[in-house]
């Protein structure tokens, strides 16, 4: 993969990406590391990457306006090519029209000859007509406006509209399509937040407390975060303001013994053993010992000490745990990340509304044994990056029309000062449009001291 051209890296990872569900942010971060990219062409890198993956279903739509062949007919490689070309010519600013044409024209000349002249013709007809382009109307075609408007599947933007009302779920689609925020949690066991904040505009980042949390930073930083020196001496952990709520609606005493059965990369888990002091137990689950790895190399960064790992699926019998029992649970379950798109828009393009039915019942699954391992009297916090009901209240009643020993905690007694992020029945729900952070979902379960 490795050019000391942009354009061509971007076309290679965006097509690795098709081929191979990578992930967009695994695969630059590698080429940054290794690559023989410097200066201006690491952020264009960058930008093509996410921009063409955040605006795939607004570029396909024009593609399909001013191409003779559909999208659906084209030959993958000739497909990316007019995403990479459309999206220079239209969302970015600083690249000149006729720079984005020629260089993708290039580049087609380079990875795919015969196709050449075809690029050529599609993004030259595309740059004239484009003030005659017409999106679906909004108030005949909701759906199909937001889905082609602001690049989503319109299986997604049907569910928004039915979650959210018309209005409302044109400001998520919007936001949905934008870059998200760089947020970091302080670790308070080595530094302050103020602290922290002074020494990260001192290395050359732009800083401002999260709304939120009172853990969190949000951050601009110049260069790569973890070459920072506050990084590598442990002082934050990248994590998203909604990830870091999870732990303070479990507020786990210090000395307490938890239970984290999803645990890597070890935000929640690491973040937990923070509030308690690194006092107590906190017994990090996940399958595979690649995610393992990662759990142990930030609490080792990050100096927690009180955190043990373990080999767990926990959609499966829990035997490994023996008869532990735990007075705080957390399930962080798999999900369709659907509250997570700005941060990884390729996934939104992998989904279907077919998977949401299956997850729900995998995350009912590890629910269900999760809750074998809540002590008397403790607690358990069901969690997911979702805002979508099916993977939140569905799951949740679920559950407690099986389990009569647990009850619905009402988050906005128990959590007052934040009692605009709760819903109705007092379970946390975050939208990006909103709030500013992910879209998440979280419900505090007590279990019977009987």
């Amino acid at each position: 993969m490795t050019s000391s051209n942009p354009r061509r890296v971007a076309f290679d990872i965006l097509m690795r990406i098709e081929k191979e569900h990578s992930y967009a942010d695994i695969l630059l971060d590698r080429e940054l590391s290794t690559g023989t990219l410097a200066g201006p062409d690491r952020g264009l890198l960058t930008e093509l990457v996410y921009g063409v993956l955040r605006r795939q279903g607004t570029l396909d739509f024009i593609i399909d306006r001013f191409s003779r062949q559909k999208v659906n007919k084209l030959e993958r490689a000739v497909l990316v090519l007019l995403r990479l070309g459309l999206y220079q010519a239209f969302f970015l600013d600083r690249v000149p029209v006729s720079a984005a044409v020629n260089e993708t024209v290039n580049l087609a000349k380079a990875l795919a000859p015969r196709a050449a002249g075809f690029v050529n013709a599609v993004l030259r007809s595309a740059d004239r007509g484009r003030e005659a382009i017409t999106y679906p109307d909004r108030q005949k075609e909701p759906a199909a406006f937001l889905a082609t408007r602001y690049s989503h599947p319109a299986w997604l933007a049907e569910r928004w509209l039915a979650q959210l009302g018309s209005a409302e779920a044109e400001r998520l689609a919007e936001t949905m399509a934008a870059p998200p925020p760089l947020t970091i949690r302080v670790n308070t066991l080595r530094i302050s937040r103020e602290t922290l904040a002074a020494r990260l505009v001192a290395e050359g980042g732009t800083v401002s407390p999260t709304r939120y949390s009172p853990d969190g930073l949000h951050l601009a930083a110049a260069g790569s975060l973890a070459q920072l020196p506050s990084f590598r001496e442990g002082l934050f952990m990248i994590q998203d303001e909604s990830s870091q709520l999870a732990a303070r609606f479990l507020s786990p005493p210090p000395g307490a013994a938890v239970l984290d059965l999803c645990a890597a990369p070890g935000g929640k888990a690491t973040h937990l053993a923070q509030l308690m002091e690194n006092r107590g137990s906190v017994t990090a689950c996940d399958a595979g010992e690649r995610k393992l790895r990662f759990i142990r190399e930030n609490a080792e960064r990050l100096g927690v000490a009180i955190i043990t790992t373990l080999p767990l699926d926990a959609s499966g019998p829990l035997e490994k745990l023996e008869d532990r029992r735990y007075e705080r649970v957390l399930v962080d379950a798999p999900c369709s990340g659907l509250g997570v798109i700005r941060r990884h828009p390729e996934g939104k393009w992998w989904r279907s509304p077919t998977d949401l039915p299956r997850l729900a019942a995998m995350q009912e699954k590890i629910l269900v044994n999760a809750a074998e391992r809540v002590a008397p009297g403790g607690t358990l916090l069901y969690a997911v990056c979702s805002p979508d009901r099916e993977e939140n209240e569905a799951v949740v009643d679920d559950f407690l029309s099986q389990r009569h020993d647990f009850v619905l905690e009402d988050l906005r007694e128990l959590f007052p000062a934040w009692g605009e992020l709760f819903t109705e029945r007092g379970c946390f729900r975050s939208w990006p449009h909103r709030h500013g952070m992910d879209g998440f979902f979280a419900a505090r379960l007590k279990k019977s001291s009987v």
